[in-house]
């Protein structure tokens, strides 16, 4: 059971909470994440345990605004800079040197941090306010257990985690997320960017906010949700196949319903369909669907993310494999 502070009091309540070593789910715009001071490994260690998530696994430091990138990152090149004035406060995670701040607890032991600055309202006055109360950022993977589909409603996080969490923490309401897919990723550790995760800041935004060809993923850097399989409900996620009846069935509106499928989604455009992929997904595990039938959509832009989203959800990992799964 957790706390559900009243409205008007909720950033401030939520910001207390985090302050005194709690977790926060608060809302983003890309999906709702599952918080604590970056600052306290303790507190951070409490994220890993309720989401059953490894400890080696990175999380991403939320702050509100970009003026605080140098506290958490040392050796900002310019291109980064670039994007964070492009898109900041938005849907990007950065990824560069750590600064000392930064503890092992936060980035899983490797000498890089993640960055985001979310747009979400609710969001920015939970970090303005934590920050007011003396915090440094708020180390926040998505609000679910590990490699399962995120969450973009309370309600969603209320039956995720809601039996992992104690009394004191606390999960703030706020509207659906409004974009549906993580962040975009990006590595600013080399000569030039390179998307470690496609989302919905896409590679010719990145492009034109640089003035840079991408480079080629070259390093070895850990990042939330770039392991094989992830996003994925209890129900198998079949892609571009012909369903069957009993079905569950996720495309485009163009694309019709066939006899006896329940339709889970049908969006009119690539937006939508990032916005209304998770709960269609966790709707077909509501309704007790075995299978789950997705065609994707073609072209570039969101798109790209789209599908990885969803070609990370089929994924099955054979008897034995090992490091299935990751997240936000």
């Amino acid at each position: 059971m957790t706390s559900d502070p009243e409205l008007g009091d909720s950033e401030d309540a939520a910001a207390r909470a985090l302050a005194a070593g709690h977790l926060v789910a608060f809302p983003t715009e890309t999906v709702f994440g599952l918080g604590a001071d970056a600052a306290s490994p303790a507190a951070v260690a409490r994220i890993f345990a309720a989401k059953g998530r490894p400890a080696d696994h990175p999380l991403i430091v939320h702050v509100s605004d970009a003026s605080l990138l140098d506290a958490l990152a040392t050796e900002v090149p310019e291109y980064a800079r670039a994007l964070a004035a492009a898109f900041w406060p938005g849907p990007m995670t950065l990824i560069l040197p750590r600064s000392a701040d930064v503890s092992d607890a936060v980035t899983g032991g490797q000498p890089t941090v993640g960055v985001r600055v979310p747009s979400h309202p609710t969001a920015h006055r939970l970090l303005q306010r934590f920050e007011q109360l003396g915090g440094r950022g708020v180390a926040a993977p998505s609000a679910n257990r590990f490699g399962r589909v995120s969450p973009t409603t309370a309600d969603a996080v209320r039956a995720e985690l809601g039996d992992m969490l104690l009394p004191t923490d606390v999960i703030l309401d706020g509207e659906r997320s409004q974009v549906g897919i993580e962040s975009t990723i990006i590595d600013c550790t080399g000569p030039a960017p390179v998307v470690l995760r496609p989302g919905s800041i896409t590679d010719e935004q990145i492009t034109a906010a640089t003035g840079l060809a991408l480079g080629e993923q070259r390093s070895t850097i850990r990042v939330s949700g770039s392991l094989p399989s992830h996003y994925a409900p209890h129900a198998t996620v079949l892609l571009d196949e012909r369903p069957r009846p009993g079905d569950g069935f996720i495309a485009l509106h163009e694309h019709g319903t066939p006899e006896g499928v329940v339709r889970l989604a049908a969006p009119r455009t690539v937006d939508a369909y990032a916005h209304e992929l998770y709960a269609a997904l966790r709707a077909a595990d509501d309704a007790g669907l075995r299978r789950v039938v997705a065609w994707q959509p073609s072209g570039g832009g969101v798109a790209v993310a789209v599908r990885d989203r969803l070609g990370r959800a089929a994924h099955r990992e054979t008897p034995g494999a090992e490091g299935a799964q990751s997240d936000e």
